[in-house]
């Protein structure tokens, strides 16, 4: 695939019409490479994209001018950037759905001392689209812009859970199950035996599937016509935190579903 990478001619340099969109077209598929990964570097992406290193230098640099991307500065790898939130968080319910969330996320995290985060449907994936932090919180990682995998996270099996059985059915397809970690469901029926759990329990949880040492728990959303459009999720070490059997928190969070529900016209049933 990338024995004559070496020959490419620099498509940037002609000026013409082919040559710019096929570079929109390139960085449109660095930024799904790095939604899918959650990190790469130039080699790992050029190999993937057949292309020359420098074209994908060129490419990040672009990028990551307009926060569409970041570099990790200790492993030199790139990830998603701040841009992609500003882009999602332009649709107005979007926008909304944060203000109206805000004041329980921060309430939530403060009750039970763990990581609070909104996430949305975004294409395929989930972005977290607001955090609050619980004093308990032992990282300090951002997971706001973060993009990450339905089928791994609990706010992505909660949001695939709330969609119309064709759409999740395209969604998966389109996807594939990818493992994160040797914990993540790659299996189509167990995950779709699951999602009904999800649906009947009004809950998602997923230990260590999306990332070694994380459990999370994660709750729907609803706007006033029933449909779920977010999810509100609690997470932390998986060494010390079962959102299960924590007493109180599977209640807590359910009751923060709803009040951010209520305030996005939702009628409790």
């Amino acid at each position: 695939m990338v024995s004559n990478v070496d020959a490419e001619p620099d498509v940037e340099a002609d000026g013409g019409q082919h040559g710019g969109v096929q570079s929109v077209d390139r960085a449109l598929a660095v930024l799904e490479i790095l939604a899918r990964d959650g990190h790469a570097g130039v080699s790992e992406i050029a190999e993937e994209m057949g292309i020359h290193k420098s074209t994908v230098s060129r490419l990040l640099g672009s990028l990551v001018s307009r926060d569409m991307v970041h570099q990790n500065s200790e492993r030199g790898k790139y990830q998603l950037g701040f841009g992609i939130l500003r882009l999602a968080s332009s649709i107005p319910g979007r926008l909304s759905l944060v203000r109206e969330a805000r004041p329980v996320l921060e309430a939530l995290a403060e009750e039970f001392k763990e990581t609070v985060n909104l996430a949305v449907l975004r294409s395929n994936f989930a972005v977290n689209v607001d955090q609050a932090m619980g004093p308990s919180t032992l990282a300090t990682y951002d997971w706001v812009g973060s993009l990450t995998p339905l089928h791994a996270t609990s706010s992505g099996k909660v949001l695939l859970a709330g969609l119309p059985a064709d759409e999740r059915a395209r969604i998966l397809k389109e996807t594939g199950l990818p493992a994160r970690t040797p914990r993540t469901i790659t299996d189509r029926k167990v995950l779709e035996t699951q999602l009904l759990d999800v649906a009947r329990q009004g809950y998602g949880v997923v230990r260590e599937e999306f990332e070694i040492g994380l459990t999370s728990m994660s709750v729907p959303v609803f706007n006033h016509v029933g449909a779920v459009i977010g999810a509100v999720s609690i997470s932390g070490p998986a060494f010390r935190f079962d959102p299960e059997t924590e007493p109180g928190v599977l209640d807590g969070l359910k009751e923060a579903g709803l009040r951010i529900s209520a305030r996005m016209g939702y009628a409790r049933r």
